[in-house]
């Protein structure tokens, strides 16, 4: 692929850096037209910033605890991201709340393991929604592609893939065949964005063909 038509990424993540890989995996297959020009992570120590060192990208430890505010707190981060020059951020299992800033508005995306907007919200990630998923009785779960704003799990939604709820699912069953669909979701929404094919209209997202 050829580096000069690669839309570069910053990737924001807490945890082992699953989602990253498989951007990284795609992109690898040539099926994703990013550079991943920036990590970023709140947490040291979490195993996505070594997934990063052994991908040779480029990463940054930015710990909560270490700012006063949340506004405070998102302006470093945001700043390294501009400094980088992404165009697009990635939340790949980024457990922080965010200030959105203007310029960054509709240019950060998240991915949830849900159909948002059921089971979202503060406290809502991993394997929380899983269980509420599978304590609620419902029939069928999945994951949402969104735009990230101001709230947990709140944004304009970009696309999202279903998946069944069996009924001798467990949290674990559910959680795997959900990231299935993550895999695909996520890359199908990105490279929509990188090619200029996602527009916006209040909080309804159109994706041209």
């Amino acid at each position: 692929m050829d580096t000069g038509t690669e839309m570069p990424i910053a990737v924001l993540l807490s945890g082992g850096g699953t989602t990253m890989q498989n951007l990284i995996d795609v992109r690898d297959a040539g099926l994703l037209p990013v550079r991943i020009v920036q990590v970023i992570s709140n947490k040291e120590g979490a195993k996505g910033i070594e997934r990063a060192k052994r991908a040779k990208l480029p990463v940054d430890v930015v710990t909560r605890k270490a700012f006063s505010s949340v506004d405070a707190f998102s302006a470093a981060i945001f700043d390294r991201c501009r400094q980088a020059g992404a165009k697009l951020v990635c939340l790949a299992g980024f457990l922080q709340l965010l200030r959105i800033p203007d310029d960054f508005m509709h240019r950060v995306m998240n991915i949830h393991p849900s159909l948002l907007p059921a089971f979202g919200g503060k406290g809502m990630y991993g394997h929380h929604v899983h269980d509420a998923v599978l304590e609620s009785g419902v029939s069928e779960s999945g994951c949402t592609v969104h735009f990230a704003d101001n709230e947990f799990d709140h944004g304009p939604i970009i696309l999202q893939r279903t998946v069944p709820v069996l009924k001798n699912d467990t949290a674990d069953k559910l959680a795997a065949r959900v990231f299935e669909q993550e895999c695909v979701a996520y890359p199908v929404a990105i490279r929509a964005f990188a090619e200029g094919r996602i527009t916006v209209e209040g909080r309804k997202v159109r994706i041209s063909l």
